[in-house]
């Protein structure tokens, strides 16, 4: 801490006056100290001296988020996985001109020292996921840690779990009007993704779904 000069050390003189030595110097001493100590104008420099301590401490607590990873490109490393299932690959084609019908997510699910990547494969007409796939990075290379291929599915990330969707078909549904849907959160444990929450919805059928009737002639 720096020491009082000029209108900081006269203000602490009149203080010292008007307080009893007895009882208030030591409170009346602290109380000044922690205010004029930046040598100032008092309360205005309360500001920029917190500021000045908050910056401090950012600065000496490193961060602990991984770092995030180069761009994959996600569609050669489908395609060079020998975890992926050749119909996977099949499917996984252009649709217009160079664009594929994959989804990449990154983040953070095993806690390594950077980023998972996530990555899912749909089929070009009506986007349904025939295949989620989970890729770590060690040293440069990607490890497929995680898959499935039971369509229609689809992985994502939430809070550092991996959720995954599998939509519900029963007899006579179409393609776009799925049942229900099974809800399966992983979360990494001791190397590998352990189911850890699993859930069932049942959609609702809306007046939209049912059948028009055919008019009468």
């Amino acid at each position: 801490m720096r020491g009082l000069t000029g209108e900081g050390s006269a203000r602490i003189r009149g203080s010292f006056q008007a307080v009893s030595a007895a009882l208030a110097v030591p409170t009346a001493l602290a109380l000044l100290v922690a205010g004029c100590g930046a040598g100032g104008t008092g309360a205005r420099d309360e500001g920029p001296a917190h500021a000045d301590s908050v910056a401090g401490a950012a600065a000496a607590t490193p961060s602990a988020a991984p770092r995030p990873p180069d761009t994959v490109n996600a569609v050669k490393l489908v395609k060079d996985d020998p975890k992926v299932a050749p119909e996977v690959k099949r499917e996984l084609k252009p649709c217009v001109a160079d664009e594929y019908p994959v989804d990449v997510s990154y983040g953070n699910l095993t806690k390594g020292a950077s980023d998972d990547v996530v990555v899912n494969v749909l089929t070009c007409g009506d986007a349904v996921g025939v295949g989620s796939y989970v890729y770590h990075e060690q040293d440069g290379s990607y490890e497929n840690v995680f898959k499935a291929e039971e369509p229609p599915v689809y992985a994502e990330i939430d809070r550092g779990d991996l959720v995954v969707t599998k939509q519900v078909y029963e007899k006579g549904d179409p393609v776009s009007s799925p049942s229900g849907e099974n809800v399966i959160t992983y979360r990494w444990t001791s190397g590998h993704f352990a189911e850890k929450y699993h859930t069932h919805n049942d959609y609702g059928k809306v007046v939209g779904d049912s059948a028009t009737p055919v008019p009468a002639s």
